[in-house]
């Protein structure tokens, strides 16, 4: 048994090793969690995040079958109805579309148009026609051209392209989605929510490239070789008309219905609106607008 003495230098000189400013990983974890100790209580004013809520009890009338309007900054909804139900989500397909895209090429990546697609809205695309992938993001998510979400992803893999598609919505957290095809043609397996939604435009807005491209009302582009030119207007037509509106993702098959999802800023807050299965969407958005500027306030910690 050792004796007293012995055992006290040994406590002793323990302590010093673990706490002597070396390049222990005793020392490194002592050091970098020191603050937590000696740091004072952790005040309101950390908190960043305003949280919204509702000054009255009511919703706007619209039709939309599925909505999610979210603040973006503290992720907390304001109005929900079905958010958790599927349904088609024609071109707002395209806000996934994009964010593949925008990981496997590089804006200056050339991509040579292999098929013509003529279903649904289309950029014009050619045959053979050298266009950049920057380019071809603008058609797709300004014009919504089906046939640049084809040449995305006929460029990498067309079936490669779609796995990605599948990963980057669980990546992502959209459990209940699932995509068949990068254009949003109507299918039985191409499935999302609108709270899925506002998860994948909560990506997009991330991409600071996305998030502008997203805002612009009209462009004109070309091909690398200036052989081909195309006009480009953005489908949502409440860029220009309503203030604080800065695009998203349209989205319209017979089947789907009319969908938007639209990013809105107001005064310092910014919202995600989602609408699935909607007879007018842009009434519904100018309504829930409208409602937000007057029905919501902030908590401020």
């Amino acid at each position: 048994m050792p004796k007293p003495r012995t055992f006290t230098l040994f406590i002793l000189f323990t302590v010093l090793f673990l706490f002597y400013p070396g390049d222990t990983r005793y020392y490194r974890l002592f050091s970098e969690n020191r603050a937590l100790f000696e740091s004072k209580p952790v005040s309101a004013q950390t908190i960043t995040n305003p949280v919204p809520y509702l000054r009255y009890q009511s919703y706007p009338p619209v039709t939309a079958e599925g909505i999610y309007v979210v603040d973006l900054p503290s992720f907390t909804p304001v109005f929900a109805k079905d958010e958790n139900k599927t349904f088609l989500p024609a071109s707002t397909t395209k806000i996934i579309t994009a964010l593949v895209a925008t990981d496997i090429y590089k804006p200056d990546d050339v991509i040579t148009v292999r098929r013509v697609v003529e279903e649904g809205q289309t950029m014009g695309l050619v045959i053979n026609e050298k266009i950049t992938a920057e380019n071809l993001l603008y058609g797709l998510l300004i014009h919504s051209g089906n046939d640049a979400a084809y040449a995305l992803a006929d460029g990498f893999g067309y079936d490669k392209f779609v796995l990605l598609m599948n990963d980057k919505a669980k990546t992502l957290g959209m459990t209940a989605s699932h995509f068949s095809n990068p254009a949003g043609l109507d299918d039985s397996l191409q499935l999302t929510t609108p709270f899925d939604l506002t998860l994948a435009s909560r990506a997009l807005l991330n991409d600071h490239f996305l998030r502008r491209i997203v805002a612009i009302k009209e462009i004109t582009i070309a091909d690398v070789d200036f052989k081909y030119f195309h006009r480009l207007s953005n489908v949502n037509k409440l860029l220009g008309e309503i203030q604080g509106i800065g695009g998203l993702k349209t989205g319209y098959t017979e089947n789907a219905g009319e969908n938007l999802v639209s990013f809105y800023k107001y005064q310092e807050h910014q919202y995600i609106i989602v609408l699935l299965k909607s007879l007018d969407r842009f009434d519904d958005t100018k309504k829930i607008v409208s409602w937000i500027d007057t029905n919501v306030d902030y908590l401020t910690p």
